[in-house]
């Protein structure tokens, strides 16, 4: 039957966050990547996923960075699977175009990005504040402080060096896991 399979369009979505170790969609093929010019950075507020709207979570979107390069994975997907994203990276993230770097070749494709002044945006702050926030907070796809250490479990498997990411990591493994409220 002819015209009865919808044309498929298929795009490179890079992932620096929760995309690369909880992968809840569909997928074609999963690559390492880069993008240039930016950081991964817990500096994004999260009211629903991993805090409150009292209370909210800290979860990483990227800050620009001249002459940095930020690792992560770089999954094509069908273009349909854009519903499902839009909906789980919502408080503030929008798609934007960018060049995803792969080993010896590049492609043009999206990520989720939360830009500073976003409603939800925290900012930087002392270490110790980042650290008893993300302890204390939980939302409805968990505790802060397992995004913190499945992000790091999940760099460290993508052989990537993430010095925001491991101190983060380093100080909630170093005070414990018991509940702040």
């Amino acid at each position: 039957m002819q015209g009865s399979v919808e044309p498929r369009e298929s795009v490179w979505v890079f992932g620096y966050g929760s995309l690369i170790w909880r992968q809840d969609f569909p997928y074609e093929e999963v690559r390492r990547a880069h993008i240039r010019g930016w950081e991964r950075r817990f500096w994004q507020g999260s009211h629903e996923h991993r805090g409150t709207n009292s209370d909210p979570g800290r979860v990483v979107t990227l800050v620009e960075a001249p002459g940095e390069r930020c690792f992560g994975s770089a999954f094509k997907i069908d273009a349909r699977v854009f519903d499902h994203l839009d909906q789980r990276e919502i408080n503030g993230y929008r798609r934007v175009d960018v060049e995803i770097f792969f080993d010896g070749s590049s492609t043009l494709g999206v990520t989720y990005h939360a830009p500073v002044g976003n409603f939800a945006f925290l900012g930087d702050a002392p270490i110790n504040e980042m650290v008893a926030q993300i302890k204390r907070c939980a939302g409805r796809s968990g505790r802060n402080t397992d995004y913190v250490l499945e992000l790091a479990r999940a760099l460290r498997k993508l052989s990537v060096e993430d010095a925001h990411v491991f101190e983060l990591e380093a100080m909630v493994e170093q005070q414990g896991f018991q509940d702040q409220h």
